[in-house]
C-alpha cells in the first residue's frame, strides 16, 4: 500500500470518518477525496463539507451527491420486485445502500485518478464485506483501505483521544457512551449495539426515530391506493410520483401510523448473531402492496417459484453480492415475471398494520365466474376434479398398497 497517493473515502462527517480522514493523511501521507451520499437519511449534509474543508480538503476534493432517485429506482425497486426479506423479516435497508455507495466511490476514484478507496466499516460487521465485494466486482485492481482492521484505536475513548491529539473537532454528545449506533437512508433506519445488545430486553421507545409508537397512532384508520406498472410503484392515491417521491410519501404515512418496526436477531455473514431494531415505514407498506398486486396478476407457478428464489436472492444482497452474476441472473428472471404486474392496490393503515383490502388490474387472472359458489354458467365442470384427484392420488395409493 506504500504507493497510494490518493484515496476516495466514504465520508459522513461524523467522528469515525473524520478520524479516518486524518488517519489516512497521517498514515499514508496521501491526498484524500471525500464522498458523501444523500440517500435520504434526513440529515443536513453541508456540515460534512464544512468539516472536510476544516481538515484541509479543497472544494474539488469534496463530493456530495444526491442519489435518492437512483437509489430507489435502480436498487430498492428491483429488490422489491423480488419481495426480498432476509431471514423472512428484514427488508435489507442497509444492505441495498452499500452497492450504490461503492459504485460512486469507484466512479469518483476513476475521475480523480485515485489509487484506493476507504470505508469506515468495522471488522465485525457485514458492511466491510458489502463495500469490498462490490468494489472488486466493479474494479478488480482497486485497493481498499479498512482502517478499523488496521489501526489500534479499539474503543470510543481511544478514538476521541486520537481526534483531540490531531485537532479534530469532537461533538459534545460523542464524549459520552452512545446508547446505540444508527444507519439511515430513504428506505429505513437501523439501530444496533449498547442498549440493544441483550436480546431479552425490549427495545426502549426512545430508540425509534422514524415511527410513532403504534399505541399512540391515530385511532382512525386511513385508506390509500398504490398504483403499479410492470412491478414498480408509479403513484399514490391516483397521483403519479417518481420512485423516491413515492417512497418519501409512504414513509410519512408509515411514520404516522407506526408501521414498519422490526426487532430482529439476525445471522451476520461473518458468522455471529446480532440484534438490531429496524424501522422501514414506507418500505413495509410498499412491500405489502406489491404482493397484493402480484396476487391477482402473477400465475401460480411463477409466484411460487419467485417465493422459492426469494431467500437466495435476499441472502445474496445481505452478503454483499449485488454485482455478482448469480444475483443478476435471478434479477433477470424476477424482472421477466413482472411484465403484467400492473394495477392498483388499496390498503388500510391502522396502528402498526398495513393491510391489503382491495386490488384490481386490467391483467388480472382472478375469475369470479370460476370461483363463485353460485351458478357459474358452465365455466367449470366440477366432474373434472374426480380424474384430477385420482391421477394425483395414484402414487399414494400404490405406496399404501405396498406398505400395508
Amino acid at each position: 500500500m506504500s504507493d497510494i497517493k490518493r484515496v476516495v473515502l466514504a465520508y459522513s462527517g461524523g467522528l469515525d470518518t473524520s478520524v479516518i480522514l486524518k488517519w489516512l493523511q497521517v498514515t499514508y501521507g496521501c491526498e484524500v477525496v471525500t464522498f458523501t451520499a444523500d440517500l435520504g437519511q434526513g440529515e443536513e449534509l453541508e456540515p460534512a463539507r464544512a468539516k472536510a474543508k476544516l481538515m484541509g480538503l479543497p472544494d474539488e476534493h469534496i463530493y456530495i451527491d444526491d442519489v435518492r432517485e437512483e437509489f430507489v429506482r435502480d436498487f430498492v425497486f428491483p429488490m422489491m420486485r423480488a419481495n426480498a426479506r432476509y431471514e423472512g423479516d428484514y427488508l435489507l435497508g442497509t444492505s441495498i445502500a452499500r452497492p450504490l455507495i461503492t459504485k460512486r466511490l469507484i466512479e469518483i476514484a476513476h475521475e480523480v485518478g485515485a489509487d484506493a478507496i476507504a470505508h469506515g466499516a468495522t471488522g465485525k460487521g457485514n458492511d466491510q464485506v458489502r463495500f469490498e465485494l462490490s468494489a472488486y466486482a466493479l474494479d478488480p485492481n482497486i485497493k481498499v483501505i479498512a482502517p478499523w482492521r488496521e489501526w489500534e484505536l479499539t474503543s470510543r475513548t481511544a478514538l476521541i483521544a486520537w481526534a483531540e491529539a490531531h485537532q479534530i473537532q469532537v461533538s459534545k454528545d460523542k464524549r459520552g457512551e452512545s446508547p446505540f449506533s444508527t444507519d439511515a437512508n430513504l428506505l429505513h433506519t437501523s439501530s444496533e449495539g449498547k442498549v440493544l445488545e441483550d436480546p431479552w430486553e425490549e427495545v426502549p421507545d426512545y430508540v425509534f426515530s422514524r415511527t410513532v409508537n403504534p399505541e399512540d397512532a391515530p385511532d382512525v384508520s386511513e385508506y390509500i391506493t398504490v398504483e403499479f406498472e410492470k412491478g414498480d410503484g408509479v403513484g399514490l392515491n391516483g397521483v403519479a410520483m417518481s420512485p423516491a417521491t413515492l417512497l418519501t410519501a409512504l414513509n410519512e404515512l408509515g411514520r404516522k401510523h407506526g408501521i414498519g418496526r422490526l426487532d430482529l436477531v439476525e445471522n451476520r455473514f461473518v458468522g455471529m448473531k446480532s440484534r438490531g431494531m429496524y424501522e422501514t415505514p414506507g418500505g413495509e407498506i410498499y412491500a405489502r402492496a406489491h404482493r397484493g398486486i402480484e396476487s391477482i396478476t402473477l400465475d401460480r407457478g411463477a409466484a411460487h417459484l419467485k417465493d422459492e428464489l426469494m431467500p437466495r436472492y435476499a441472502e445474496l444482497i445481505y452478503n454483499g453480492f449485488w454485482f455478482a452474476p448469480e444475483r443478476e441472473m435471478l434479477q433477470a428472471a424476477i424482472d421477466h415475471s413482472q411484465a403484467k404486474v400492473s394495477g392498483t392496490v388499496r390498503l388500510k393503515l391502522y396502528k402498526g398494520n398495513a393491510s391489503v383490502v382491495g386490488r384490481k388490474s386490467a391483467n388480472s387472472l382472478y375469475s369470479e365466474r370460476h370461483v363463485t359458489f353460485e351458478d357459474d354458467a358452465g365455466a367449470y365442470d366440477q366432474k373434472d376434479a374426480a380424474g384430477f384427484i385420482k391421477l394425483n392420488a395414484l402414487r399414494l395409493r400404490l405406496l399404501a398398497q405396498r406398505d400395508r
